[in-house]
């Protein structure tokens, strides 16, 4: 197409944006007439020109796929890194966690321990109370018993003296009773009245 075609193609560009409704500081145009308007501008450029505008684009897209990959790099290495220090800060608190369980067990240990020694102690005295009172009963029951025994064994004694005494007070007795004189012969039934007066005397 002929430059001057260029030129006349601006001027119903021109026109057209004229021809726009003023609102503001906004104009309202035919968007697609603009457009076509623009794409025949851009046709009836040299081949020289288009080729230029084609490897700008192509450039500006390069340029806008480079910053994208870019983006995405450095979003991809934000979330490595935030993962990565999630993951570390993870790590960070289970161990914190294990400390805290840790001091926590070896905590009621020590607790338990310290109680179970008071209740050793309070048990252990409370036997050995109980083993003094019950030792102190025993010895104090023993003495009793070997008290009663004692005063059964000389009340035994006594009673043993006491029957021994009278037995022999009875011997002296029937001798000195039944006695018969040398010089008095008995008479023939002696022996009867003797063995009678043995049987009264018992």
């Amino acid at each position: 197409m002929p430059q001057t075609g260029v030129y006349d193609l601006l001027k119903m560009l021109e026109i057209a944006l004229d021809e726009g409704y003023s609102v503001l500081k906004y104009t309202i145009v035919n968007k697609r007439e603009i457009e076509d308007l623009i794409d025949r501008i851009y046709a009836a450029l040299p081949q020289e020109v288009q080729e230029a505008r084609v490897f700008l684009k192509r450039k500006e897209e390069l340029q806008n796929e480079a910053q994208q990959k870019a983006t995405r790099v450095v979003q991809d290495a934000q979330e490595e890194a935030d993962r990565i220090l999630s993951k570390s800060e993870q790590i960070k608190a289970v161990e914190r966690e294990r400390i805290r369980i840790t001091n926590e067990v070896k905590d009621n240990c020590e607790k338990i321990k310290t109680i179970a020694e008071q209740d050793a102690d309070s048990i252990r005295l409370q036997a050995t109370g109980e083993a003094l009172k019950i030792r102190e009963s025993a010895e104090m029951y023993a003495e009793k018993i070997f008290n009663v025994m004692e005063n059964n064994l000389l009340q035994l004694q006594q009673d043993v003296k006491n029957c021994q005494i009278y037995v022999e007070q009875l011997k002296a007795d029937a001798i000195n009773r039944y006695q018969v004189p040398q010089n008095n012969p008995a008479p023939s039934d002696s022996r009867n009245w003797v063995d009678n007066e043995a049987t009264k005397a018992l």
